[in-house]
């Protein structure tokens, strides 16, 4: 029930499974969502698993399962869902371009940054604020071949410059792959000090 062709709605999909997972707040899904059932759900019938013989259907399984992972491997994504320290905007007000960021933090704990571009615009040398130097790892990318999509992205690495001037320590310019979302982490050993 969104606009576009079937690669643009699964995208879409996507994009916003990546930002559910990355936000504040308790994550749920209903009855066939985690692999994109196109039909709503009816108690007098099975779910569609036959989708999952579909590339684009199971693309969108292997995403919720990797972003499951990943909510339970770093505490940033869940430590401080009720604490105002564990979020803060990075990009909250750029509507000309659709993008959204915001970095997670928990005590003791690798920063985790999320960058969604809400548009079928693929975005190159994107300017990213990001809360700490150094190499920031790109652990999902929802637009990537494996979940089926265009497979556009930052081959997995970025690196975050200091910032001159004041507000954020550091930016980034990232490829923002069209109607995605990256969760990208960052590694404290590249800098000597933890992020977050």
């Amino acid at each position: 029930k969104m606009p576009g062709d079937d690669w643009q709605q699964l995208a879409n999909l996507r994009a916003y499974y990546g930002y559910m997972w990355g936000h504040p707040g308790k994550k749920l899904l209903f009855m066939g969502q985690e692999f994109a059932q196109r039909e709503e759900w009816n108690d007098a019938r099975a779910l569609d698993w036959f989708l999952l013989d579909a590339g684009m259907h199971e693309g969108v399984r292997r995403l919720i399962s990797d972003l499951n992972k990943a909510y339970r491997k770093y505490p940033a994504l869940h430590a401080r869902d009720c604490e105002p320290e564990g979020f803060e905007w990075l990009i909250g007000n750029d509507h000309s371009n659709s993008v959204l960021a915001f970095a997670r933090h928990a005590p003791g704990a690798a920063s985790v940054a999320v960058i969604s571009n809400m548009t079928p615009v693929p975005r190159s040398g994107y300017r990213v604020p990001l809360p700490a130097t150094g190499t920031w790892r790109e652990r999902i990318n929802t637009d990537a071949e494996y979940y089926g999509g265009s497979n556009q992205g930052n081959q997995g690495k970025i690196i975050a410059h200091p910032a001159e001037g004041g507000g954020w320590p550091a930016y980034a310019d990232l490829m923002l792959p069209p109607l995605s979302t990256l969760i990208i982490v960052h590694d404290p050993d590249s800098t000597g000090r933890k992020g977050g």
